[in-house]
């Protein structure tokens, strides 16, 4: 399915009575189409699993080679994308596939939000960049990670969100009284496409999705790609 043919069909979370379930506030699927169950109210969080191609990840790791603290921040007109990319990227072997990927999902963002412009940022990492818990004060971000670990999340049963943010009392999230267990931590793996809904949503105030960066051990990296409305 191209990235234009998306349409932002209704993807009901249902029980086994055909009843919507308002205990799950997020989807897991393999399709593009997964992506449109962020506009249902209970749903605060959307995985599209996918593998990236051997070209990609080739292109990704001699990238951090050779640009270890790339950071780039940008406002692309989707129509516009590849060459945009092109203009602003290491020329390595596999930039092409690289570019191909990353526009095919500032095309898909754009189209499922109806935007005409994407800011989009894309970093190699040696340290987590969000640590801690916590939920955004925007609309509703993509994150993908093309090397490295995914991001983590929980889900809204195994939370208290009195203890984010200052809630916590200055102890750690494992302290805290946010989860009760490690087990109630989820992950999304290298290469899966996550929408994080923010407390920036219409009518979703105090509920945005619960996630944090994972560590990174001592000599690694991550190349991570968030997308926001612009």
């Amino acid at each position: 399915m191209g990235a234009a043919e998306l349409i932002k069909t209704n993807v009901d979370v249902r029980d086994d009575q055909g009843l919507v379930n308002s205990s799950v506030n997020h989807v897991t699927g393999h399709s593009p189409e997964v992506l449109t169950a962020i506009y249902q109210e209970q749903i605060n969080l959307v995985v599209m699993q996918r593998s990236l191609s051997a070209e990609v990840r080739r292109y990704c790791q001699e990238f951090v080679e050779s640009k270890p603290n790339f950071n780039l921040r940008s406002v692309i007109n989707p129509e516009f994308s590849k060459q945009a990319l092109v203009d602003q990227l290491p020329d390595l072997e596999g930039r092409s596939a690289f570019t191909e990927d990353l526009a095919y999902l500032l095309e898909m963002y754009a189209c499922l939000f109806d935007l005409d412009e994407v800011g989009l940022r894309l970093q190699v990492l040696d340290r987590a960049m969000c640590p801690r818990f916590h939920t955004d004060k925007l609309g509703c971000r993509l994150v993908t990670t093309y090397i490295g670990q995914g991001t983590e999340w929980l889900n809204n049963t195994d939370l208290d969100r009195t203890k984010l943010g200052a809630g916590n009392m200055g102890l750690s999230d494992e302290e805290s009284g946010l989860y009760s267990s490690a087990a109630n931590v989820q992950q999304v793996d290298q290469g899966d496409i996550v929408l994080l809904k923010g407390d920036g949503w219409y009518g979703n105030e105090g509920l945005g999705a619960v996630h944090r960066s994972p560590a990174v051990a001592l000599g690694d990296k991550r190349v991570v790609v968030t997308m926001d409305f612009a």
